[in-house]
């Protein structure tokens, strides 16, 4: 067998394109979430924090004082941007969150129902199995009761 009829064999195996269709699915999930913290969560946020705009949380380590992240990245300072940080713990969380659901939802879905109930049981006698309920074994004739 070939190196390319290897590779063809090893690509197309259920698990690998299953896999490159989660990369490609967790790719755009993250964009998502990107976009629900930046766009959905982090203003009203920083409104409640004193308008305060998370993408505008920095230090500039050159001394100079910067109105926006933008300004200092456009003068080339070098920056500590703790706000961008925060955006991405928080992108982080959520989507180890939702892993989290789905993944518990796949394990509640695996777990097997209890057995159900036995409703015979084995004569003490004779050891075959009877109804639970019965009081005299319909093999042996014992008396269950007493």
């Amino acid at each position: 067998m070939g190196f390319t009829s290897e590779f063809k064999e090893f690509a197309m195996k259920g698990n690998v394109l299953d896999m490159a269709v989660g990369i490609v699915i967790g790719a755009a999930f993250g964009s998502i979430v990107n976009s629900l913290v930046k766009d959905v969560l982090m203003p009203p946020l920083g409104l409640v924090l004193g308008k305060v705009n998370f993408t505008d949380l920095f230090i500039s380590l050159d001394g100079k004082t910067y109105a926006t992240l933008a300004e200092a990245q456009a003068a080339a300072a070098p920056t500590i941007n703790y706000g961008l940080f925060i955006n991405t713990i928080i992108n982080f969380i959520i989507v180890a969150l939702a892993i989290f659901v789905v993944i518990r939802q796949i394990n509640a879905m695996k777990r097997k129902p209890a057995p159900p109930e036995p409703n015979t049981k084995t004569c003490p006698y004779c050891m075959e199995s009877i109804p639970k309920a019965a009081i005299k074994c319909s093999h042996c004739t014992s008396d269950l009761m007493g």
